[in-house]
């Protein structure tokens, strides 16, 4: 059975999928409607996300190759299968352009094999002349309007949002490209753009300003990535062979695959969805692994999450309205756009009432990869150094209720700490010093996916810090220069732990007093509520 099973880890064409005999989840039905939802269409996505594939289908469909699409769900509804010239320009091969010549240069070079079809004239020196002249050659040739599909739109600026000079003289490239989408309406039949990031018409596709943008329209929401009910279908074959693989049941690889790779929302009220990547790649090499992130955090997430100082401890549970999460990126006012819009944080609730949205980290994956590419930004510790050094022990005295042990785990591992030079830095840098171990214990608690909240809200005040383990609580106040004792008396003077007494778990309260210069844990005190 294992050997019938093919995993398009990796394939990104439709075509390739079908004929090869890859394993497909049916989207079409999906998909004819985005094909017939207007005629210029804007879809953000995260990345490894199954754009290009999408893409590549929409490719297939409005070719016209009937034989691809036998037995999939378009077929009740597609009966013309007409053929139209397509352009499908992938700019990803843009990526790591450092200024505006390269980028026009790129540009005219991606668009060759389309000229050795449609041809080219001698005027046709800019990006925007050139893709003008194969819309209306395609137009002429064929007798039928054209699709223009565009994936990665964004792929030349991502790198670049830091440095706006260079922003700036890359963007009118860009815009140059685009103008014909808008100025050639009568020629189009259909035009599809895809990305991570959304950046305004006004500045990239500053004359297509009927760009239908069905990022959050619930209809769409499950396009890309796989809904509860396809891993329960077609893909309950693979997870029964993890299963077996790993020697565990069905049920309980559900519920770890589940707790890894679901929790994407892209609507409101719309149902889940897995990271497509992540599971195929789970499902391929047997293993449960952290897949999104093998090729590291984007640099460019990271610079903006430094640019705007964001407090990654607040990323667990944020209030927003939607023109705060959902806007241009060259108009963000912090990286909360950005990070929803990578896929690192998502739609987990909404208000209708307040017209508000809850946004949180979407998974275990999602939040092991935050520790992996921030805990040297934030703190200058390494993460694996971490890991191996000091947070597992920490974690499983705390498994074992040893809080005390924990503690002196803790204690030991920041005496080390001074020598590090960049923890050394990092710290000389915080705002404060309780702000700053703060930040040090949520990352690595995280690491080991445990549910930790920091500047907790409750009638009294806030709680520095929440651990959620399985049989405990920890409500924790840290302090540099007041004793453990004071921090223990403000938990109790304040109330910090009473909203998890109706819990069920044991509740231990903490105060911690860190020694300002041995930077480390000096003492701690502990109390049962």
């Amino acid at each position: 059975m294992a050997t019938e099973r093919r995993y398009p880890v990796g394939i990104q064409t439709f075509e390739r999928i079908i004929k090869d005999g890859y394993i497909y989840v049916d989207k079409t039905d999906i998909v004819w409607k985005l094909a017939h939802y207007a005629t210029f269409i804007f879809m953000s996505r995260p990345r490894r996300f199954g754009k290009s594939l999408l893409t590549s289908t929409l490719d297939s469909y409005f070719k016209g190759d009937r034989e691809l699409f036998e037995g999939l769900k378009i077929m009740s509804l597609e009966k013309e299968w007409t053929q139209y010239p397509v352009l499908h320009l992938d700019l990803s091969i843009t990526k790591g352009q450092d200024n505006a010549k390269e980028l026009r240069e790129t540009l005219m070079w991606m668009m060759k094999p389309l000229t050795e079809v449609y041809g080219r004239t001698n005027d046709e020196t800019t990006p925007g002349k050139l893709l003008t002249g194969l819309i209306h050659r395609a137009k002429e040739k064929t007798g039928r309007q054209v699709a223009v599909i565009i994936d990665e739109y964004d792929a030349p600026l991502l790198d670049v949002l830091h440095s706006q000079e260079t922003l700036d003289a890359m963007r009118k490239v860009m815009q140059e490209f685009y103008v014909p989408l808008k100025a050639n309406e009568a020629y189009l039949k259909f035009c599809f753009i895809t990305g991570i990031p959304k950046f305004s018409q006004l500045s990239i596709f500053s004359t297509i300003n009927n760009l239908a943008n069905v990022s959050l329209e619930k209809e769409f929401s499950t396009i890309c990535g796989f809904t509860e009910e396809e891993l329960c279908t077609t893909l309950w074959p693979d997870v029964e062979l993890l299963a077996a693989a790993l020697q565990t049941t069905p049920e309980q690889m559900h519920d770890r695959l589940k707790q890894r790779y679901d929790g994407y929302h892209f609507a409101a009220d719309a149902p889940e969805v897995y990271n497509p990547f992540s599971l195929l790649s789970c499902f391929l090499h047997r293993r449960l692994n952290n897949y999104w992130f093998a090729s590291g955090t984007p640099t460019f997430l990271i610079k903006q999450m430094q640019h705007f100082h964001t407090d990654i401890t607040s990323l667990d549970s944020l209030d927003v309205p939607e023109s705060a999460f959902d806007q241009p990126t060259e108009n963000m006012k912090d990286a909360l756009p950005l990070l929803y819009q990578s896929g690192y944080l998502t739609i987990k609730d909404y208000d209708p009432e307040g017209e508000t949205y809850l946004l949180s980290i979407p998974n275990q994956e999602v939040r092991v990869g935050y520790v992996n590419g921030l805990l040297p930004t934030y703190t200058g510790l390494n993460n694996a150094d971490v890991q191996v050094g000091f947070a597992l022990k920490f974690w499983k005295a705390l498994k074992q209720n040893d809080i005390g042990l924990a503690m002196e785990h803790m204690q030991s591992y920041l005496a080390g700490i001074p020598y590090v030079e960049g923890f050394k830095q990092k710290l000389a840098e915080a705002t404060t010093k309780e702000g700053f171990y703060e930040y040090t214990f949520y990352l690595i608690f995280s690491m080991l996916n445990v549910y930790v909240r920091t500047q907790v809200k409750v009638a009294g005040g806030r709680t520095d810090m929440v651990i959620f383990m399985p049989d405990t609580i920890y409500v924790m106040e840290l302090k540099v220069g007041d004793s453990a004792r004071q921090a223990l008396d403000q938990i109790n003077a304040r109330g910090y732990a009473k909203p998890y007494l109706s819990d069920g778990r044991r509740v231990v309260k903490v105060g911690v007093r860190f020694d300002t210069d041995k930077h480390t844990v000096s003492e701690w005190e502990t109390e049962e509520a």
